[in-house]
């Protein structure tokens, strides 16, 4: 955290045993101080992090940058100019029945995009904010997969392991098609 706040971070990656581990881990809640310079600093530079040429992403969590805390930021595509937004301590309170296809990669996977069929369309979530105000709000389509991908980093969560889910899930119903035939 030495750098100054517009330096980006280095981004963790599966490919490497420790990233990996840490990226596995999930991190813990904040204390949301508004005088926190520390905190603000790494806001900060996850924010430079996300928009450096080399990331382009369309969120970031706190583990991506090897730190255990319950932050990420969240690009807003049902917002005018799609802008960017922190948020702190996020955890969802429920999941829509209806799910959609979406097509997702992440900065941690380099040079993958799978499209999921599991992500919930809408959510219900509740999160703080740096300016310690606790927001709850609806969440739908693809802002809702962004959310869902940064909480997931949270709770050590990548979206390989719904993937395999899905997998599973359909090889599970293969067999059930293959025996009532």
């Amino acid at each position: 955290m030495a750098a100054d706040s517009v330096t980006p971070m280095r981004v963790f990656k599966i490919t490497n045993k420790r990233d990996s581990l840490l990226l596995r881990t999930p991190s813990e809640h904040v204390n949301v101080d508004p005088k926190d310079t520390v905190l603000m600093n790494l806001i900060n530079r996850m924010y430079a992090t996300v928009r450096d040429s080399l990331s382009l992403g369309a969120g970031i969590a706190a583990p991506q940058v090897g730190i255990l805390k319950n932050i990420a930021w969240v690009q807003r595509f049902d917002k005018e100019g799609f802008p960017f937004e922190v948020i702190i301590n996020p955890v969802i309170r429920q999941y829509s029945k209806k799910k959609q296809d979406c097509p997702e990669g992440c900065l941690s996977i380099r040079g993958r995009r799978d499209t999921l069929s599991s992500r919930a369309y809408a959510i219900l979530v509740e999160y703080d904010t740096p300016d310690a105000s606790h927001e709850i709000e609806m969440v739908e389509d693809f802002t809702a997969v962004v959310f869902q991908h940064e909480i997931d980093h949270l709770n050590g969560i990548l979206y390989l392991d719904h993937l395999k889910q899905e997998v599973k899930d359909a090889e599970g119903l293969m067999t059930l098609d293959t025996l009532s035939n």
